[in-house]
């Protein structure tokens, strides 16, 4: 035994056998533990092809396959004051936004972007569930104003993929009033007489599902989407009682008459295409607010 054998032969063999695989060559379903190549994942939009489970996706991706031939314009959207409150919990909101922004490459929790679905025009909103769990605060709501102010001015349906775990609690009471001005958004659309569909995504919970999420002309959930306000064990810790098999799922709600439709992420794209057609004539204007009057 010498300094060769013990060090430099050990050295070279793992330089020789270190593996050029990627780390995320492989993606392990949520739902049935199966391993899937990455791009095989990624070409079924994120959903297993042994358990139908829905993955969690961002704004591009649901841009990219919502949009005619994937062509869609970003809108600006206004720029919030960062950490109002100087909060701070383990660490510093500013820090949280910093990591958040690295991790992701985005702003904050919500992108908005304008182009055509089936030669409509189609405002989308997708919330960011990457971007601290999606979380509301005052540059989400600022994005639906503005989503809403741009779908009034071009005559456009509004969609809005929701997924959140509620308002952001470093924004404090700020967060909370996203729900009234999201609220007034809605209205504004409503007044113009222009479609407002909700595509509830996993999850949607707290003040997002009390506010823009279930206003919708259309409400329309993923399989398996958890849809609540507050979580199942504060619900049992407070009412004292088992909760149903399966409570807050999106195929619950849609049993228990609290959304429309229940539609798969292959199908997505063209129940919303005829769902604006239905709610819109030739493309051009509104027809529900007109059938109502």
């Amino acid at each position: 035994m010498n300094w060769l054998t013990n060090y430099v032969k050990p050295k070279l063999q793992a330089v020789l056998n270190k593996k050029d695989t990627p780390d995320n060559l492989w993606h392990k379903c949520r739902g049935c533990g199966q391993l899937i190549f990455t791009k095989e994942f990624e070409a079924t939009q994120s959903v297993c092809s042994n358990c139908g489970h829905h993955e969690r996706i961002g704004p591009k991706a649901r841009f990219d396959h919502l949009f005619d031939s994937g062509r869609y314009d970003l809108i600006d959207l206004p720029e919030v004051v960062e950490d109002p409150l100087k909060f701070k919990d383990q660490k510093k909101y500013t820090e949280r936004l910093k990591a958040a922004r690295a991790k992701t490459g985005e702003r904050d929790a919500v992108k908005v972007a304008t182009g055509q679905l089936a030669g409509n025009n189609v405002v989308a909103i997708v919330q960011n569930f990457f971007f601290m769990g999606g979380s509301m605060g005052m540059a989400v709501g600022d994005a639906i104003v503005t989503a809403a102010r741009k779908a009034v001015e071009t005559r456009s349906a509004v969609v809005i993929f929701t997924a959140a775990g509620g308002a952001r609690m470093q924004e404090g009471i700020l967060s909370l009033m996203q729900m009234p001005r999201a609220t007034v958004a809605v209205d504004m659309l409503n007044e113009a007489g222009l479609p407002y569909i909700v595509v509830l995504t996993d999850p949607t919970t707290g003040g997002v599902s009390a506010s823009y999420a279930m206003l919708g002309d259309v409400h329309i959930a993923e399989p398996g989407a958890m849809i609540g306000f507050a979580g199942r064990r504060v619900i049992e810790n407070t009412i004292r009682e088992k909760l149903p098999e399966g409570f807050q799922t999106a195929e619950y709600l849609l049993e228990h008459g609290m959304i429309d439709m229940v539609t798969h992420r292959h199908d997505m794209r063209d129940m919303l295409a005829n769902l604006i057609a239905m709610l819109t004539r030739d493309g051009e204007g509104p027809t529900r607010r007109q059938a109502a009057e």
